[in-house]
């Protein structure tokens, strides 16, 4: 964020809830349930690449997470999705994506499905990502607009929502 723009508009926090950590969450628990009630497997020829695969998706995606949280403590706003939003930050990781921790979460569910050999990651993680979508990063994006109007229409209009 620019420090010469005129500060933000007030507008309230986008949700109530932290809905991300709960969605992802639910998705573990779900893929964990699924596998012990009805257990499925990779093939075992693929089992040792889709591992070290799923091992490069985990690590990226954690260090996705970690190094988007440090560009918003940098910036002073705040990490929690509930909360209002005191900057926009367009730097770091947020220069690609709009919503890199999400990101991040969702390629570590991935990697975990491949590393633990449980493929129900892979049915969980887009339902979780599509529960983010839609009771968190919209109304984040609803709140964004209230704020920081022109700024980030702008920066909305270049850069994508995920990838």
């Amino acid at each position: 964020m620019d420090d010469s723009e005129a500060p933000p508009s007030k507008a309230p926090p986008p949700n109530r809830l932290s809905w991300p950590p709960i969605a992802y969450l639910g998705a573990v628990v779900a893929a964990v349930v699924l596998q012990v009630a009805s257990p499925l497997a990779f093939p075992a020829a693929a089992k040792a690449p889709l591992a070290l695969l799923g091992l490069g998706l985990l690590v990226g995606g954690v260090g996705l997470v970690v190094v988007s949280i440090r560009t918003l403590n940098r910036a002073r706003t705040t990490v929690q999705p509930h909360r209002a939003a005191s900057a926009l930050v367009t730097d770091g990781p947020y220069r690609r994506s709009r919503n890199p921790i999400y990101l991040g979460n969702t390629l570590a569910l991935v990697g975990l499905s491949l590393v633990f050999d449980v493929p129900w990651f892979l049915v969980t993680a887009p339902l979780a990502t599509l529960a983010v979508q839609e009771l968190a990063i919209k109304p984040e994006e609803r709140h964004l607009a209230a704020r920081f109007g022109e700024a980030w229409r702008s920066y909305a209009g270049a850069v994508r929502r995920w990838i």
